[in-house]
């Protein structure tokens, strides 16, 4: 009863903080999907599963558009069960104009059982960041942008789950950093920076064919302010799924999936709703998912 308490408590949290309207700039981990695809945030997510897993997932903004920002993750999960653990790896290469970030770590995340149904996760990741600025592309005379940026440095995050067959909640600080470049880029600034990251879902039955998770993903990078991302998706017959996100940087999507035992494929469409930026042909970001299941599965993923 107590852990049912501090989910109540926590959930209302979530949409406080995200009806406030928090604004922040650019994210690491800003993609629509994130409930579905929660790993390369928190590593202990993957203990949700008993099967292993491989997703990818990407993300294009203002198709057309030279130098536009783009994303790509890849990510799978490999659990051991004699553990109540997991291990595995994830991959994302974030690029936007004449900046790149590739990223790779390993993480290990373990389990222990609080009650007959509630778990508490613990993952550790480990990994290395590149990260490259070609600022003198834009403008060589300029002394701000005459030089180049290069820079390799490792990784490492930890994140706590707390979870059961119908929620979860989280709390992960994937890419701890000591220190930031602090050249005039902004969003090299904050690839470089601590990024902190609360996450909670919950899977509710609303009769014997269709299912509905609410989901929220708070996000706060040092020396900006709090993100938080709020959706919900209805599942018809766990087989398709149809969901709303809204981003309080006046960010909002449609998201569409199609869910088997072994595969899941997923689109979101994502707009501006403010009065700049609602409605403009190259606004819009596309993100794709696929994921696939192997091993132990067990029914459709749906959590």
């Amino acid at each position: 009863m107590f852990i049912k308490k501090i989910i109540i408590v926590l959930s209302f949290l979530l949409v406080w903080i995200s009806a406030n309207k928090l604004f922040a700039q650019q994210q690491i981990y800003n993609y629509s999907q994130y409930a579905d695809n929660l790993t390369p945030v928190n590593p202990a997510y993957s203990l949700l599963d008993k099967a292993g897993s491989v997703s990818v997932l990407g993300r294009k903004q203002f198709i057309g558009i030279d130098g536009a920002p783009s994303s790509v993750m890849v990510n799978g999960n490999f659990p051991i069960e004699s553990v109540n653990g997991a291990a595995g790896v994830y991959v994302m290469n974030d690029q936007a104009a004449v900046e790149r970030q590739i990223e790779a770590n390993v993480f290990f995340a373990k389990g222990v059982q609080l009650t007959q149904s509630d778990y508490l996760a613990v993952s550790l990741n480990l990994g290395v960041r590149n990260y490259v600025g070609n600022y003198s592309q834009l403008d060589a005379s300029d002394p701000q942008f005459m030089n180049d940026v290069r820079e390799t440095k490792p990784n490492i995050g930890f994140g706590v789950m707390l979870y059961s067959n119908n929620y979860y909640l989280g709390l992960s600080v994937p890419e701890f950093t000591i220190r930031s470049l602090g050249t005039a880029s902004e969003q090299q600034a904050n690839y470089l920076r601590t990024h902190f990251y609360f996450s909670g879902a919950y899977l509710a039955d609303v009769s014997d064919d269709v299912k509905f998770k609410p989901a929220s993903l708070v996000s706060y990078v040092g020396g900006s302010p709090v993100l938080a991302n709020v959706s919900g998706t209805l599942y018809l017959k766990e087989q398709l799924g149809i969901g709303l996100n809204y981003r309080t940087d006046k960010k909002a999507a449609a998201m569409l999936s199609v869910i088997n035992k072994a595969f899941m494929v997923g689109y979101s469409y994502q707009f501006g709703t403010s009065s700049n930026n609602l409605g403009g042909v190259n606004i819009a970001t596309h993100e794709v998912s696929i994921s696939y299941r192997f091993g132990n599965v067990t029914g459709s993923k749906l959590l």
